[in-house]
């Protein structure tokens, strides 16, 4: 889809939805936003947040960046994991391909293998440079997988969605994993515990009907009446950030 062939489905999302979208200057592959904050990076792997209504570019290069409760981590070309630390990037031990910080003061995140992996919230809050992490590993095999206050989500290498239940900071393995019907290519939980994803078509999809009995939820809900050919999804503090694949930036009020 064009850029301006996008625009123009722009009112007619905002209409049928009650969502009003608007493309943000800029251009990335992929963004995380949480506790008010907004990162993403870029396909040469600069890292970007978002200040006010610009971008500014922060030191260093990643492939993936993420921020919430447990602060800002990214990983790199070469799966090495980093923690932003008094606005440098510090290496920690392990690989990851990808990170989620969404969890209550805990991260989590697959490597190469798409084997799952946690940081419980003692070693996450006392991280350093210094000292072997104790990552936990997680039985079972994502290649995304992201938390939020409400649990865990992620998607396998063919799409299949799956929820961790007994989740907690410490210790952050939960219990057993429960099959959620659908496909989807990547999954985001907000902070709060609201779940987006991205299926293989472009399409957006919300997760309705969670609550903390009943933590997986009900439906599937598409956001977007229209293929928009995004690729990344993420959402915080009634605000829903989208990439397509063509790199451009929409963030749509829920």
């Amino acid at each position: 889809m064009m850029l301006w062939e996008f625009l123009l489905l722009l009112p007619l999302l905002a209409g049928s939805l009650g969502l009003d979208c608007i493309e943000i200057p800029g251009s990335l592959k992929q963004i995380d936003v949480g506790i008010g904050q907004v990162f993403g990076v870029n396909s040469a792997g600069n890292i970007y947040t978002l200040h006010g209504n610009s971008w500014a570019q922060v030191p260093g290069s990643l492939k993936h960046v993420t921020v919430g409760p447990a602060g800002v981590w990214g990983v790199n070309n070469n799966n090495n994991i980093y923690k932003l630390v008094g606005g440098s990037w510090q290496q920690v031990t392990g690989l990851l391909k990808q990170i989620d910080a969404g969890g209550d003061m805990f991260v989590a995140g697959v490597n190469m293998h798409d084997d799952i992996y946690c940081l419980s919230r003692p070693a996450t809050v006392s991280v350093n440079s210094n000292s072997a992490l104790p990552w936990v590993n997680i039985a079972g095999k994502l290649k995304y997988y992201s938390c939020g206050m409400g649990g865990c989500w992620g998607v396998n290498s063919a799409d299949d969605i799956y929820f961790r239940f007994d989740v907690t900071p410490d210790p952050c393995a939960g219990s057993r994993w429960e099959h959620v019907p659908g496909k989807l290519s990547m999954i985001e939980v907000g902070t709060e515990g609201s779940v987006y994803g991205v299926n293989s078509a472009g399409q957006v999809y919300r997760r309705d009907g969670i609550t903390k009995s009943n933590p997986v939820g009900t439906t599937w809900t598409q956001v977007a009446s229209f293929i928009c050919n995004c690729k990344h999804v993420s959402y915080d503090l009634g605000l829903l950030w989208l990439i397509t694949d063509q790199g451009k930036i929409v963030k749509c009020r829920i």
